[in-house]
């Protein structure tokens, strides 16, 4: 805002653009799993506000039950979730359900990440297949972000998939009631809903405590760390660690691409919540004549919205030219694109990036020791 030097009493007109407030909720995800959905109907969402809401539908958790869906939605509550849906799959477990869930969420548009606890109940051949299909659903909508489970066993043995739209942790957690270790997502996915409240969707969602967590199935030694997340690695497994005197901690914040471009959780999410304010504000200029009146009024609104993403900290640089650009104009819109029936907008973003490796020198010299 222009602030004027007010010298002579009168009446000052200035115009303000105001910041646009988040209009969508993020950390909102869509846990799929195989239940009893009698009652409810298979495939058909809900929406759950509080934990006791799933036991109302679904029963309370019985330890003997094989299934996993129950302890990942306890989990996002227990650790800061408000808001998720649950898609009932049915209790026969079979990759065409789960794919069949996927389908039944493709059209809701108030999640933004993928949870699938129970898909470590299919065999190998069929997990690796539903977490593909996981991975092409997000980033076929491009507004969505999955959360994947390592499977139960040493570090050596998980297989890893490839995706920018993709994290995955490990090892399972022993929590309280249940017979077997369980997955991590549903503990995770509470911590990403926790961390975009405190701090925005720009903010790593590590380094908290998980709740509800009484131990791990997997302490990783520290050349197990090493291999599961080397400091030249480009994508990686995140790990959940017992920390001395500091709780069970998530200890990473990496997807699992292999584009530096999306190596960290935090800049992918935060181009997906790019992706989704523009389907929002700018569907209305679908149809509208492909003029320069059109390009001036996308590249002001879409950079009015960068410019509130600058001020919240979510970019870095010390100024808006070095934060981002938009260009729309015709350049951008030659005249065989616009003879198309097309509109083009360039947007450039530099994300903050996490301080992953902090690293304090100690100098010893003459005078004594200092800290560098």
């Amino acid at each position: 805002m222009m602030v004027t030097n007010y010298s002579i009493p009168g009446v000052y007109l200035e115009q303000v653009l105001p910041i646009p407030a988040p209009e969508f909720l993020t950390g909102v995800p869509a846990f799929l799993g195989f239940t009893n959905a009698q009652n409810q109907g298979i495939n058909k969402p809900i929406m759950l506000n509080l934990w006791p809401q799933f036991e109302g539908y679904f029963g309370r958790l019985e330890p003997s039950e094989p299934n996993y869906l129950g302890y990942a939605v306890r989990g996002f509550f227990e650790n800061g979730g408000r808001l998720c849906y649950v898609v009932p799959l049915g209790e026969r477990v079979t990759l065409a359900a789960f794919q069949a869930g996927l389908e039944a969420v493709e059209a809701l548009a108030e999640i933004d990440l993928i949870c699938a606890p129970d898909i470590m109940l299919l065999t190998q051949r069929e997990r690796l297949e539903a977490q593909a299909a996981i991975i092409e659903h997000c980033e076929k909508l491009g507004s969505r972000f999955a959360i994947l489970d390592a499977q139960n066993v040493s570090s050596r043995e998980i297989q890893q998939p490839t995706s920018n739209s993709a994290a995955m942790y490990a090892p399972w957690l022993k929590v309280q009631d249940a017979q077997n270790y369980v997955p991590p997502c549903g503990h995770v996915a509470g911590v990403y809903a926790k961390s975009d409240r405190a701090g925005g969707i720009h903010q790593s969602p590590a380094n908290y405590v998980l709740e509800g967590v009484l131990d791990l199935s997997y302490h990783f030694s520290q050349e197990e760390l090493q291999l599961l997340h080397r400091p030249d690695a480009i994508g990686g497994i995140n790990c959940i660690r017992a920390l001395t005197g500091r709780g069970i901690r998530i200890w990473g914040t990496r997807t699992l691409s292999k584009d530096p471009n999306w190596r960290y959780i935090n800049g992918r999410r935060l181009f997906i919540n790019v992706h989704r304010w523009v389907e929002r504000h700018l569907a209305d200029v679908a149809f509208e004549p492909n003029d320069f009146k059109l390009w001036v009024r996308i590249e002001r609104e879409l950079t009015h919205y960068c410019e509130s993403l600058f001020e919240q900290g979510a970019l870095k640089g010390a100024t808006t030219q070095e934060a981002f650009y938009v260009k729309c104009d015709a350049e951008t819109n030659p005249p065989e694109l616009i003879n198309s029936g097309q509109v083009v907008t360039e947007i450039g973003l530099a994300p903050v990036i996490p301080s992953e490796f902090i690293v304090v020198r100690l100098i010893h010299g003459a005078s004594g020791v200092a800290i560098a």
